[in-house]
């Protein structure tokens, strides 16, 4: 089966898709206790969401770079995503979806949602042939992800660094085991 160069794939329901996001546990915790985002995450920066599991470990290195030492997984409603998407711009000027780089910067300054595609991420962590969204949220976009789309957030760490000692002593398989199942996530016009 061929992987198209662009698809979302991720951990979904009918009504929820997961996405990732790691921090660190001055910011996890407080959220992991309310339920929520809550100080001293910050509304007024930039936070970007992964649905994509490997891509988020590729990020934060298993969850050993510094500021990124737990990983959350954040079930969000799938209309929340949805408006994601339809109030998004693409993070970089493409000819192909902007008349000209003018048209382009005035939607980015403009748009709460930035999107880019970045090369999905093996087991290993290698580059693969085929690309992984990830979604910037900001302004407007924030509010209604902290406010309104965000169902439950769990601390994946755990898993991560199960995963992490798995590949440490050569048993794929058993790292391989206790990934998400990801598939694809079917988008409407």
């Amino acid at each position: 089966m061929t992987v198209p160069a662009r698809q979302i794939r991720a951990l979904h329901t009918t009504d929820t898709i997961t996405v990732y996001q790691a921090f660190s546990p001055a910011i996890a915790e407080p959220a992991l206790a309310a339920g929520r985002f809550v100080a001293p995450f910050k509304r007024e920066r930039m936070t970007w969401i992964k649905p994509s599991f490997l891509w988020m470990m590729y990020r934060c290195g298993w969850a050993e770079k510094p500021g990124q030492e737990r990983v959350l997984a954040v079930e969000i409603t799938r209309d929340g995503f949805a408006w994601a998407l339809a109030h998004a711009c693409l993070s970089h000027f493409d000819r192909d979806q902007h008349t000209d780089r003018a048209a382009w910067a005035r939607q980015l300054k403009t748009s709460p949602v930035r999107v880019q595609w970045d090369p999905e991420r093996s087991l290993r962590l290698g580059a693969l042939p085929y690309r992984s969204l990830q979604v910037g949220l900001s302004g407007e976009a924030v509010h209604r992800y902290v406010d309104e789309w965000t169902v439950t957030i769990t601390d994946v760490t755990p898993t991560v660094r199960r995963i992490r000692e798995l590949l440490r002593a050569g048993d794929e398989r058993g790292a391989t085991a206790l990934l998400p199942e990801e598939r694809p996530y079917p988008l409407t016009d």
